[in-house]
């Protein structure tokens, strides 16, 4: 029986850091992970979302093997930048309940540089679960302190991508917890409770 929270932030952290999953095309993965910074080539003219669940990119990457999406990337930032960004976004669309009416929705919306989709988590087969994966959009300022400020490292994982495509082995998943929100974001954000 699946007794995860509909709606819960699981990640790979510790008290500092917290490791998110991103998959690009060659040309941006390889000096990423060389270097431990982005390369020129990283386009930061548009949103650029980041993922604390593996499953959940290997499921958007097809295993690394989607055009453009051919490396996968282990990006470690700062927790105080990963929560600064959680505090400023806003869900991608309008959820009653959340929002006090579509119109103030959509004024946050604007005004936020950063925007949350909670999209079906998958299984080691990719199917859908009943519980939801967050996906971070990171706009303007955010991502450029993404790439800057909060970034610690960057580890290329396209070799545990593969591994775990060819054997589906649980035991090599990396080891995601819940991630502790604070009340008034998670109640923005349409988190579960608990």
């Amino acid at each position: 029986m699946d007794d995860v929270p509909v709606r819960q932030i699981r990640a790979r952290h510790d008290e500092e850091t917290v490791t998110v999953y991103q998959a690009f095309r060659p040309e941006i993965a390889g000096p990423a992970a060389a270097e431990g910074r982005f390369p020129a080539a990283f386009s930061l003219d548009r949103t650029t979302w980041i993922k604390p669940s593996f499953r959940w990119l290997m499921h958007r990457s097809d295993w690394a093997r989607a055009e453009g999406q051919e490396r996968v990337l282990g990006v470690v930032i700062r927790r105080s930048g990963f929560d600064a960004a959680l505090a400023a976004a806003v869900l991608s669309s309008y959820k009653p309940g959340v929002h006090a009416s579509k119109a103030d929705w959509q004024r946050e919306l604007r005004r936020s540089p950063a925007r949350v989709q909670w999209d079906p988590e998958r299984d080691l087969g990719l199917r859908p679960l009943a519980h939801r994966s967050l996906q971070l959009g990171l706009g303007g300022a955010l991502a450029r302190r993404y790439t800057s400020d909060w970034l610690v490292r960057i580890d290329d994982l396209t070799d545990l991508a593969r591994e775990l495509h060819a054997t589906r082995d649980p035991a090599l998943l990396p080891p995601e917890r819940p991630y502790p929100l604070d009340p008034a974001t998670a109640a923005r954000l349409g988190a579960s409770a608990g």
